[in-house]
């Protein structure tokens, strides 16, 4: 336990010691509404409460498919007193996805919003496989009043004697008063792509959570007298939550976004005062669309991802012009995001680059050859190796690939490109190997490649990215069993059923075979060449489309 006035060792010491310091003080603003810090650790305590009478404990899992809610936090902070593990499952997903994370990760409660930008979520679970959703004990629909769990019984697949539970009867317990929490415990699981067939869970301490949050809030201006944040990003997300968490730890208000709406985050900029924000440049270039003179005025900082090609340049001079300093991020699931930034003082060309320099003083970077391990010279790109404060406890369930990430020494193997600055920083350039780049989010074309093939005609499937007008979009190419033929519009209705909307392919072709190559390793697949022919299609479709 940190002793009074020491940095917060657990997150329930985080929230707690800003109640105590300033109990009245505004900790989010959200949909017309205020919380103060009294509210959101009373109500963290009472749902602890309610979570222990649902057979809630240390190390359960419990997951998190809901937007951007005063609900989400309050329930977050309710798991970590406890000792729980929060397994973050994005909206966006689907049932095919949303059963795999339930049952890896073997969630004892799920946590969702029933209705959400006019998803229907009881819907999507009950067109989970019922195996997939043995293990959970308690459901609770996440949005306010007792009506809000009136829906969950629809749920035809849900296992037979599960607790139907709502925030609202959660919230009326009475407070917990005992951390069953501890420094080194497990509090939160992001899924993450890599080249296997189903998402990493990376396990991220209390600790590590905690301490992460106090170095952005310092190196980052988040602590800085006036200072307010648009909370844009999901929290589902690692982007979104490490903001989220440096905020708080800051002593600072955000305002909570259920999802983003450049309009919206525009009237709230200058309805607030709001002075730092972070997302995408695609984000922000939407905002100063939006944008009246002076209703942006009051932004100091942006820290923003480089996803949308092409628009980096003039999206900083634009914020520029009006007195805002752009400035690169580094983040990734393995070391939570903002783990690195530009330094907002430095050129524009500079501090607009994706990478920077660690937030925690004691972070260290290297850059190594990938092949044989050799350590790079700074300027000389290769694979980009980090260690910090904010590192993983390693992959929730899956001790082999946490040992071909972590090296001996504590280094995490990023599989991303990039090159050092020899002044302690570096540049962060591209990302290694396949994994495409969908929606905002790195995704394994095995992902998509193996929900094809689990289709009865499919024998074989690739992957690859192309770009799109509206951004980069997946394209599949298919290989069919004997005596099937392609029906690309049901396949395609099969994806939207069953897999986010960023993840369905935007053609499907049948090929008789994948172009290979054999060398001394074995046989590859081609994919640049599929990405070529991907290419060669698509600009037939659209020249056959013009008049």
């Amino acid at each position: 336990m940190a002793e009074s006035g020491s940095p917060p060792e657990t997150l329930s010491q985080l929230i707690a010691a800003r109640a105590e310091r300033s109990p009245e003080s505004t900790a989010f603003w959200f949909d017309g509404t205020s919380w103060s810090c009294r509210d959101l650790d009373q109500t963290s305590r009472r749902l602890a409460q309610g979570l222990v009478e649902a057979g809630i404990g240390p190390g359960d899992r419990v997951a998190f498919w809901m937007p951007n809610l005063t609900t989400y936090l309050a329930l977050f902070f309710a798991c970590a007193r406890l000792g729980a593990i929060a397994v973050a499952v994005n909206t966006r997903f689907r049932a095919t996805e949303v059963g795999d994370i339930i049952s890896r990760s073997g969630a004892k409660a799920l946590a969702f919003a029933p209705a959400f930008l006019g998803i229907d979520f009881p819907a999507i679970l009950d067109a989970v496989a019922p195996d997939y959703l043995k293990a959970l004990t308690a459901v609770i629909a996440a949005s306010a009043g007792r009506a809000a769990a009136a829906s969950i019984p629809a749920i035809s697949t849900l296992p037979p004697g599960i607790r139907r539970l709502s925030v609202t009867e959660l919230a009326e317990r009475p407070a917990f008063d005992q951390e069953w929490g501890r420094p080194d415990s497990g509090v939160a699981i992001f899924t993450t792509s890599g080249t296997t067939r189903a998402p990493k869970f990376v396990l991220h301490g209390q600790a590590g959570i905690a301490r992460h949050g106090g170095d952005v809030a310092r190196r980052l201006g988040f602590s800085e007298p006036g200072t307010a944040s648009l909370q844009a990003l999901p929290l589902c997300g690692v982007f979104g939550f490490a903001q989220a968490i440096a905020t708080l730890a800051a002593g600072r208000p955000m305002a909570l976004m259920p999802s983003f709406d450049a309009t919206e985050a525009v009237r709230l900029i200058a309805r607030h005062r709001l002075t730092h924000a972070v997302g995408s440049d695609e984000m922000f270039d939407r905002m100063l669309d939006k944008a009246d003179s002076g209703d942006l005025a009051s932004l100091r900082w942006v820290g923003y991802a480089s996803f949308a090609q092409g628009i980096r340049a003039d999206l900083a001079q634009r914020l520029d012009r009006q007195g805002t300093r752009l400035v690169g991020l580094y983040g990734m699931s393995e070391l939570l995001a903002l783990y690195a930034s530009q330094r907002p003082d430095d050129p524009l060309d500079a501090r607009a680059r994706p990478g920077g320099y660690p937030v925690a003083a004691d972070a260290a970077i290297r850059v190594v050859d990938p092949a044989t391990g050799t350590i790079k010279p700074a300027g000389e790109a290769g694979m980009l190796e980090l260690k910090g404060p904010s590192a993983m406890l390693g992959y929730f369930g899956d001790d082999d690939a946490t040992r071909a990430t972590l090296t001996p020494d504590g280094y995490v193997r990023t599989g991303d490109l990039g090159y050092g600055t020899g002044d302690g920083g570096f540049v962060f350039l591209a990302r290694m190997g396949d994994a495409l780049r969908l929606g905002g989010f790195l995704v394994s074309p095995r992902e998509i490649e193996s929900f094809l093939e689990e289709q009865p005609p499919v024998a074989q499937a690739q992957v690859v990215d192309i770009p799109g007008a509206g951004g980069t979009a997946p394209f599949a190419f298919v290989v069919m069993k004997a005596g099937f033929k392609l029906d690309q519009a049901a396949l395609i209705s099969r994806c939207r059923a069953h897999l986010a909307r960023y993840k369905v392919p935007v053609r499907i072709i049948a090929l008789d075979a994948f172009p290979v190559t054999t060398g001394p390793n074995g046989t590859k697949i081609q994919r640049n060449r599929l990405r070529d022919m991907a290419a060669e299609i698509m600009g037939s479709d659209a020249a056959t489309r013009e008049p």
